[in-house]
Parts: structure tokens; sequence; C-alpha cells
């Protein structure tokens, strides 16, 4: 009996304490009480019980001594939420230089994978309960010594884009006299998603507390992707409000890298970009997109060089997807000469952490293309080496090219 009555009058007395009591002796406290406070009071005994609700694991710190080199893997909000996936992750990892993984919490379609108490995520029901213990995970990898990354996309946002028409990007043919600028208006890509308006402080605003969030539960870093323009469907017709069209798209792009830069200081962070950003000289590829810009706010710079997504000629290649260890190492290369040229003159401290290829496009990867990516990547960097990120959509991955004989001890030192 007495397990049943201390955690209910545990809880009792948590929900009471806001309140002064007042509701569990009647009129003995006959004050009024503004609205705005019984708001803010009901606010707090919220944070206090959702928790206890909601079952989860209290919030990490991250890695006390992370690896200076990170190699990881990435992991969809699903694969996360399934702990036998998780403890097979472990199992291989540990025969393997495999030490990180990279999860989303926020992906293409918007939605945050775990629930929180950000007013604005459950104002626009932009968050799904898919990661049960969000905090329960981190833990289960940081007991096995792995680095935990959370990976969310920015400015590519259906549910925030949908909820709130004035932050989004909108299309031009869509609008007119009698059809003014609302949800049916949007801009879409051709995934038929919508995007945000990369100038739009209230959306760098929505980002950073969610990015505040995930790091006050212990994750190690922060990635951000689609930190950028759109590049297809039409570009030509986007309509912007926050962004004047005289500005540079570059400049719109490192503003909201120094803004995000000021609002985490102190926790690590981390940026998606083009491959092809490592080997582009004297323009933002029309996306923004400019890697020394990148290098000068982030802990670590991510260029995805997935040979697949190279034009088929380059490096005067017949198909550049059949030569992995050509591509990434002339692409490491250049996006370690840019770094050390910019180091002279700047506070630049970004590693180089490339996306690598572990999906089939164009061709078939095998064990070996995936291994050749992987030694290009240390070939090229050096001393710099800082290790790399792999990418499957299906998260089936290629243990077999990443054995390592050396003790995973010496891996993390």
């Amino acid at each position: 009996m007495r397990k049943i009555i201390y955690p209910a009058l545990i809880i009792i007395v948590i929900i009471a304490i806001p309140f002064g009591f007042g509701f569990l002796v009647g009129n003995s406290f006959d004050v009024e009480i503004e609205d705005s406070e019984q708001e803010e009071k009901a606010t707090l005994v919220e944070k206090i019980l959702a928790p206890i609700i909601r079952k989860e694991t209290p919030a990490q710190k991250p890695l006390p001594n992370p690896p200076k080199v990170i190699n990881g893997i990435y992991l969809t909000a699903w694969s996360a939420a399934n702990s036998g996936t998780i403890s097979n992750v472990i199992r291989l990892a540990q025969d393997s230089e495999i030490n990180a993984v990279i999860m989303d919490i926020k992906d293409f379609t918007g939605v945050l994978s775990y629930e929180t108490d950000i007013p604005e995520l459950k104002k626009y029901n932009a968050q799904e309960n898919r990661i049960k213990d969000v905090n329960g995970v981190i833990k289960k990898l940081h007991d096995a010594g792995i680095y935990v990354i959370a990976r969310m996309t920015v400015f590519q946002d259906p549910v925030l884009s949908t909820a709130r028409p004035d932050l989004a990007i909108h299309d031009i043919t869509k609008i007119s006299s009698s059809t003014p600028i609302s949800v049916e208006t949007l801009w879409l890509d051709n995934h038929d998603v919508g995007w945000i308006d990369p100038a739009s402080r209230e959306a760098w605003e929505y980002t950073a507390n969610i990015a505040k969030d995930a790091a006050s539960r212990g994750f190690d870093e922060i990635n951000f992707d689609y930190i950028r323009f759109p590049s297809d469907a039409g570009i030509e017709n986007t309509y912007f409000f926050s962004w004047d069209e005289n500005t540079r798209r570059e400049t719109a792009i490192k503003n909201f890298f120094e803004y995000i830069r000021q609002e985490l200081a102190g926790t690590k962070i981390s940026a998606d970009i083009f491959g092809q950003t490592t080997v582009t000289y004297g323009n933002d590829m029309g996306i923004g997109q400019v890697i020394e810009d990148a290098y000068e706010y982030f802990d670590a710079v991510a260029p995805m060089i997935y040979p697949s997504h190279y034009v088929k000629s380059f490096l005067g290649f017949e198909n550049s997807a059949e030569h992995p260890y050509e591509v990434v190492h002339y692409s490491m290369e250049h996006a370690k000469r840019r770094l050390k040229a910019m180091s002279t003159t700047t506070q630049a401290r970004s590693a180089i952490r490339p996306w690598l290829q572990d999906f089939d496009l164009e061709v078939p990867y095998t064990e070996e293309m995936v291994r050749d990516q992987i030694r290009a990547t240390k070939d090229a960097m050096g001393d710099d080496y800082a290790g790399y990120l792999l990418w499957d959509p299906s998260n089936t991955y290629t243990w077999e090219a990443l054995k390592n004989d050396a003790p995973q001890e010496e891996i993390q030192n």
C-alpha cells in the first residue's frame, strides 16, 4: 500500500508547490491570480511532470573525453528508436573503427522525433514521439563510449512552412490578386516539400530552440543540414518575405552561421554542405554555400563527398561514381588547402569530416569502394585527419569495410 501512496503524495506535492497548496485547503488562500500567472504556473507543473509521465531517462552530459577522430554512421529516428538496432550498432562498432552515431532528430518531414516542452513545436504539431526515450538512447551509446551527434534539417521544413507561411518561400506563379500568399502558394521542391526563407530571423530562433534542447539532453554535437537556399524545381519562381534578393545568398547563409554559433556558444556544432563546395571557387553554387564561411563558425564541416553525386565527367572520368578514391582524395585535398589558407588570416579552427557514400547510386557500392573513400580521406588529410560520417538512407552498412585491428581504446585517444 505504501508503494502506491508515497509516489502519489510526491506527485501531489510537486503539483501543489507552484500553486501554494491553495487548491488543497479550500478557501484558506483566497488570492486572485492573474491569467498569465496561472499559465506560468501550469507550464512549470507541466515541465516538472512531463518527464515523469513520459518515463524519460534523466538528461545526460556530453562525453567527458570525446574522441579526437570521429568515425560515424547515420541512423534515422526510427533506427535510433529501436533498442535492438542500437545494441547491434554497439556490438558491431566494437570490432570496427566506428566510434560515433549521428541520428536524425528533425528530418526532411520537419517533425522533431521526440517530445519536448518547446511551445512552438506543440503549437505547430511539429513533434512526434518516434524516439520514446531519447535521453535513454544517448545514455546507452555513451555507456559504450560512443559519441552521439544530433542531426537536424533547417530550411527544408514542410511542417513549419505550412504552419507559418509568412516564414516560407512561395511560388510567384501561384500568387495573384485572387490568390494571396498562403499555404496554397508555397513553393515546393522536386519532392513536394516546402522550404523556409533562409533569411527569416524567426525561423533561426525556432532552429536554435530545438538545438538548445538537444544539447541539454547530452548530445555531444548538433549537426545542421539543409542550411542553404533550394536548388531545384523551378527556383526562378521563388518569392521571399525576408530575403530582399539584393543581399547575396552567401551573405544570408553566413549571417545564419554567425547567429547559430552565438546562440550555441560552448556547444559543439557542425555543418553539412554540398561536396562540390570543396572544389568550387568564386561562387556559392546558387545556394549560398561557401566552404570558408562554414569554416569560420563551426567546430566541424562535413562536405557531402558522394562520388555518385558529382557530374559523371568530373576529373575527366566517364563515370565519377566508379572512382571513389580519386573523387574523395581530390575534394578533400582542396578542402584542406582552403582551410589552411584561411587559417592564416582568421581564427578558423574547423575540422573537416566528410560524408562518404555507402549506398548504391549509378553503380553498386562495394566493400572495396567504401574502403577506398576512407583511405582517400586519410591520405588527403594526413595529420589533420578528423574522421568521416557514412551515409546510407537504409542504415545497412558495409561493416566489413570498417574493420579495424586496433583496439577500440586506441581509436578514442
